[in-house]
């Protein structure tokens, strides 16, 4: 039995809208499409929602971007953690702790931890690091 819901050509003609407009999207560094999913045609008037198991990240996915002074990361949260995460921000590294997956990223310069820190807000992690200045590097100043 066929469903004939009237919004079921509206949904393909935006399914295969997407679907070029992933085709011919710019392949850039920058460039990012995190996912769409449009089903048209479902057996019932109701909404559905699809579990495909639950994909298991081997580390945290982040950016970083460096000035002269910082380093700013940004990692994404997933919805479904148990517990908070939390960034472990040490001289030489930062970790980012995300449930059971922890990434770590190294630091090419030492950076002042007293004045770096992080913030969790609306499904992302940000982190500023503030590089420790130069004359401070080569003197007998630790943290």
């Amino acid at each position: 039995m066929q469903n004939n819901n009237p919004y079921d050509d509206f949904l393909r003609n935006i399914a295969k809208l997407v679907e070029e407009i992933m085709k011919t999207m710019p392949d850039r560094e920058n460039t990012r499409f995190v996912g769409c999913t449009i089903i048209a045609g479902t057996p019932s008037d109701m909404p559905m929602v699809f579990h495909v198991g639950k994909p298991v990240p081997e580390e945290v996915s982040f950016e970083m971007i460096e000035s002269d002074d910082s380093i700013f990361i940004t990692a994404e949260i997933p919805p479904d953690i148990e517990s908070a995460p939390y960034a472990d921000i040490t001289p030489d590294h930062v970790g980012i702790c995300i449930g059971e997956q922890t990434s770590t990223i190294p630091f090419e310069t030492p950076v002042d931890v007293i004045h770096s820190f992080y913030m969790v807000r609306h499904g992302v992690m940000d982190i500023i690091i503030k590089k420790r200045p130069v004359e401070e590097v080569g003197s007998s100043v630790h943290l």
